[in-house]
């Protein structure tokens, strides 16, 4: 899996980029790295610590907010719910061993999906800056309902109007790359909303807003599936 992905990589108009450019950095661009690093030193001496946290979080709250809520849905929903979707078409022979489970482990639980955004045009992305990308975020609340109408097996409140395996399908695909694919770009673009002397506490601030998804995911996966 390592492989392709560094393959995939290799391939992308932006890793070429990069590498050419890092072989043939001028003079000036040293200099100007010179003075980012003198900036960054002036800053850890001269600047609370805490100050700092707080101007970076108002500038990448929107971004942290969004990672966050991307893992809280997928953990909430996978794999407490998404693992007890039985097949219809098995019809209790014991096919949906072999046909919704190893699916259920490939796209989201072996991240197979994130590989897929390094292949897409970087001009067709949103921006940093863009209200496109929090949006796409907050609509993936839509896969909590949907995968409770699913055949989750055993139920108790909610009907199944999507029974059949094909939406079960259909569904774990767009929820495995929607995950991959829009909490890259949070990450990627978190950092950059700051100056470059501040990325790294920006980017230590983007970790911890995405453990804190996966902590409150997991803490209402019980209770999502408890209401199906």
């Amino acid at each position: 899996m390592w492989f392709t992905m560094m393959v995939v990589l290799f391939h992308q108009e932006f890793f070429q980029y990069f590498m050419e450019s890092n072989g043939s950095r001028s003079a000036d661009e040293e200099n100007k790295m010179d003075l980012l690093k003198k900036g960054y030193k002036a800053d850890r001496h001269g600047t609370n610590i805490d100050n700092v946290v707080f101007v970076l979080s108002n500038q990448i709250w929107v971004m942290a907010l969004s990672v966050c809520f991307i893992f809280t849905v997928t953990i909430g929903t996978f794999p407490a719910v998404t693992a007890e979707v039985k097949s219809t078409v098995a019809n209790g022979t014991g096919w949906d061993i072999c046909h919704l489970f190893p699916l259920h482990i490939l796209l989201p639980g072996l991240n197979l999906c994130p590989i897929l955004p390094l292949c897409l045009p970087l001009h067709d992305q949103p921006g940093k800056d863009s209200i496109l990308l929090p949006v796409l975020c907050g609509l993936r609340v839509i896969f909590i309902p949907l995968f409770m109408l699913c055949n989750v097996q055993p139920r108790l409140y909610l009907p199944v109007p999507f029974a059949h395996d094909a939406w079960y399908i259909i569904f774990m695909i767009l929820f495995s790359f929607s995950n991959g694919y829009l909490a890259s770009l949070c990450m990627c673009f978190g950092p950059k909303k700051v100056p470059q002397h501040q990325a790294e506490t920006a980017g230590a601030i983007m970790v911890f807003f995405l453990s804190l998804g996966l902590a409150l995911g997991a803490a209402i996966s019980f209770a999502i599936r408890v209401l199906i």
